[in-house]
């Protein structure tokens, strides 16, 4: 039995595939974890949201939620201002299957630990301050509002925006959920304490000296489990500080990451070319 960890899939089904082959996935024996980012921007979003969901479904696979899979329970609650030229969404808001997807979708986490290994899955990150467990905690604050029946109004209303920008433990009710799925599903760079800088998507060398990668600290309280990410397109390949990157660009025509947690092995597929559909027009309302 071997675990997969999948980079950023954003609708590059047909990639992923091709991945699966390469590596001789063998569905009744491995399992996969998927590190978020399902959807958007590529063609054929739908066909991996069913994929992920039916294997996640069978207890063979799992997943976590990035920042575009916010974007699309974002844009089928109803935030017009989430629409973009480069959604690929709407064959998921057409599928007759959409509101189970959805619902499905709401229900997976921040955060995934290994049963066995000192391993732990997230998006984007997690804050050089938050230990594992911490960790793990905090996202099941998040997850709670996600499963709750009202949870449209927490999408809509309580959720997005980059205020706060630096963790407290004394934070309270929609600051503190906001700080921590920005830092699970969009922080890339932040400072010793924890605070994030959103605004920078660039590898390293180019931000503002007081942030770094929010890996690199020494004091980081959560070197005590290999962390596995993606989110991060334009940082490459990332095996050291007890971290490792996943997303490697499949969607602009980069590649598209397998790891394997036993044999410490990286499998990569290369993407001759973008995976993006046209961009669509936007009917004025």
């Amino acid at each position: 039995m071997a675990t997969y960890v999948i980079g950023d899939l954003q609708g590059c089904y047909d990639e992923l595939q091709a991945l699966l082959k390469q590596i001789d996935y063998q569905p009744e024996n491995d399992h996969l974890w998927f590190v978020g980012d399902i959807v958007n921007r590529g063609p054929k979003s739908l066909e991996c949201l069913r994929f992920v969901k039916t294997l996640q479904q069978q207890g063979r696979a799992d997943m976590v939620l990035g920042n575009h899979d916010f974007h699309l329970l974002a844009a089928y609650s109803g935030l017009k201002r989430f629409q973009s030229r480069s959604d690929t969404l709407d064959p998921i808001f057409d599928a007759k299957d959409a509101p189970e997807l959805i619902d499905w979708l709401r229900r997976q986490p921040l955060m995934v630990s290994h049963p066995i290994y000192n391993s732990v899955m997230v998006h984007a990150g997690i804050p050089p301050q938050w230990s594992i467990s911490q960790a793990l905690q905090l996202a099941k604050e998040v997850e709670a509002h996600l499963q709750g029946s009202d949870w449209q109004t927490f999408i809509t209303e309580h959720l997005f925006g980059s205020e706060p920008d630096e963790w407290e433990d004394t934070l309270t009710g929609w600051n503190r959920i906001r700080y921590i799925v920005n830092a699970f599903a969009r922080m890339r760079y932040c400072n010793a304490n924890g605070k994030l800088e959103l605004k920078i998507k660039s590898s390293p060398g180019k931000q503002a000296t007081e942030y770094d990668p929010w890996f690199v600290f020494p004091d980081r309280k959560n070197k005590t489990h290999e962390i596995f990410f993606g989110h991060w397109s334009t940082l490459g390949e990332i095996d050291a500080y007890h971290v490792h990157s996943t997303d490697t660009g499949c969607l602009w025509g980069g590649k598209l990451t397998a790891y394997c947690l036993e044999s410490k092995r990286r499998h990569t597929l290369e993407c001759e070319q973008q995976c993006k559909p046209k961009e669509k027009k936007i009917k004025k309302t």
